[in-house]
């Protein structure tokens, strides 16, 4: 059922060095489970190291990248498959489709902004594929306080509630999604009347 990851992520290292030790980690974890990587095409930052380091293990990588972040981000070219597109709507378009599953690491704006937009899709009963925060050092509890934060004033409602997974440690992280998918039997149904308004 789980045969693919999108990982989101940043496309600088951050200022901790368990981020990029927590990316190394998953992308080998991810290579050794034969789980295939889903991300943004980069070869810098976070992205660079999650998406080398499943290369390392033997394992799949699909990077998608828009024609305007190829130099920016460093393109990595020795993925499998490279998809170059017009903008970023279709990138992250073409990464859900491609993805069983969504994982992010620490990262900045765009990393969140494709986080919330998964749990958003999710909240709205549009997709049943795992979502898990990988809260490295603690990155994401910000995030989790600030959701937490939403449940006590009522904006996410019974009924309405987010769903996603957290993991402090990226060796607990294949688990969790396999245990989830299964017990969630992964739609093959994809949201198109929202993904065609992306």
């Amino acid at each position: 059922m789980l045969k693919t990851v999108c990982v989101y992520c940043g496309s600088g290292v951050g200022a901790d060095l368990r981020f990029a030790a927590s990316a190394q980690a998953l992308g080998q974890s991810l290579a050794r489970e034969g789980l295939g990587l889903v991300y943004g095409g980069g070869n810098s930052g976070l992205m660079g190291i999650v998406a080398r380091a499943v290369l390392a293990g033997g394992g799949q990588v699909c990077g998608i990248i828009p024609e305007f972040l190829k130099s920016r981000e460093l393109m990595l070219k020795e993925a499998q498959e490279l998809i170059v597109v017009d903008d970023m709507h279709t990138r992250k378009r073409l990464m859900f489709e491609r993805a069983d599953a969504f994982v992010a690491l620490p990262g900045g704006i765009g990393t969140l902004e494709e986080l919330v937009e998964q749990m958003t899709w999710a909240q709205l009963d549009q997709h049943r594929k795992p979502i898990l925060i990988l809260d490295v050092a603690g990155f994401w509890r910000p995030l989790l306080s600030l959701l937490e934060h939403m449940r006590e004033n009522e904006f996410i409602r019974p009924g309405l509630d987010v769903r996603y997974l957290v993991a402090e440690g990226a060796e607990d992280v294949v688990a969790m999604l396999r245990r989830s998918a299964a017990e969630t039997r992964l739609d093959p149904v994809e949201p198109r009347h929202l993904v065609d308004k992306l």
